[in-house]
C-alpha cells in the first residue's frame, strides 16, 4: 500500500525546509512624563539603550502646560520617532504609566479627547516596527527617564532644586519663595504650579502689582 511521504512541519511550499528567522535584537526605551500641577508645567524624559544595554540617547523636553498623561504620551512619541528615524526595527518600551501602557495594548479604551490624537499617532508609528513591545514598570525602575523630565522642568522654571522650590522662584535661606499670582473669581491662582504636600499651610504677604 502506497503511503504519502511525511513532510517536515517547517517545510515550505515545495517541501523544502524554510530557513529559520533570526530574532531581531531589540532596543529599549524608558519613557516618563510629568506635570507640576496636573495640569501645569509639563515635560518628558526618554532614555534609549541599544541591545547591549548601552545608552545611545537621552531626550528631554518641556511641553508647556499639560497633564501627566499628555506628557507620558509625548515621551512615548519622542521615543518612537527617535527609533524610526534611526532605523531601529525592534523596540521595547518601558513606562510607569499603567494607563498609557494598557491603552497601547488595547486593554483600556482611550476616552479622553486630548489623548486620542496622541494615542492614534503613537499606535500608527508603533505598527511600523518589525517588533514592538510596551510594558509597565514601577517608578523605581524608571528613575533615569523621570530625572530627565524633572531636569527639563527645572531648566524651564529656573528652579534651583531647593526644597519647596520646584515651582516659582528659588527658595530663600529661610525656605521662603517669591510667587506671582492672579486673583480671579474669589481664588488666588499662582502662575506656577506649587509642588507642596496636601494640607500644607502657607503665609501670604500680598503686594499689588500695577
Amino acid at each position: 500500500m502506497w503511503k504519502r511521504p511525511s513532510v517536515p512541519k517547517d517545510a515550505g511550499l515545495f517541501g523544502l525546509a524554510e530557513p529559520e528567522r533570526k530574532a531581531i535584537a531589540a532596543y529599549q526605551a524608558n519613557v516618563d512624563g510629568g506635570s507640576r500641577g496636573n495640569p501645569g508645567p509639563a515635560a518628558y524624559g526618554v532614555v534609549v539603550r541599544d541591545p547591549r544595554g548601552e545608552i545611545v540617547a537621552r531626550l528631554r523636553k518641556y511641553i508647556g502646560n499639560n497633564t501627566n498623561n499628555v506628557a507620558e504620551y509625548y515621551g512615548l512619541i519622542a521615543a518612537l520617532d527617535y527609533a524610526q528615524n534611526h532605523g531601529i526595527r525592534a523596540l521595547r518600551v518601558e513606562s510607569d504609566s499603567e494607563l498609557m501602557v494598557k491603552q497601547m495594548r488595547g486593554q483600556y479604551k482611550v476616552k479622553s479627547e486630548e489623548l486620542k490624537p496622541l494615542f492614534e499617532r503613537a499606535k500608527k508609528i508603533s505598527q511600523t516596527f518589525e517588533s514592538f513591545q510596551i510594558i509597565h514598570v514601577y517608578r523605581e525602575q524608571n528613575k533615569e527617564a523621570d530625572a530627565l523630565a524633572n531636569q527639563a522642568l527645572d531648566e524651564t522654571s529656573g528652579s534651583g532644586g531647593a526644597p519647596g522650590a520646584k515651582a516659582g522662584k528659588p527658595a530663600g535661606r529661610d525656605g521662603s519663595m517669591r510667587l506671582i499670582a492672579r486673583y480671579k473669581d474669589g481664588v488666588l491662582e499662582p502662575h506656577d504650579a506649587l509642588d507642596l504636600p496636601e494640607g500644607t499651610e502657607v503665609e501670604l504677604l500680598l503686594r499689588l502689582r500695577k
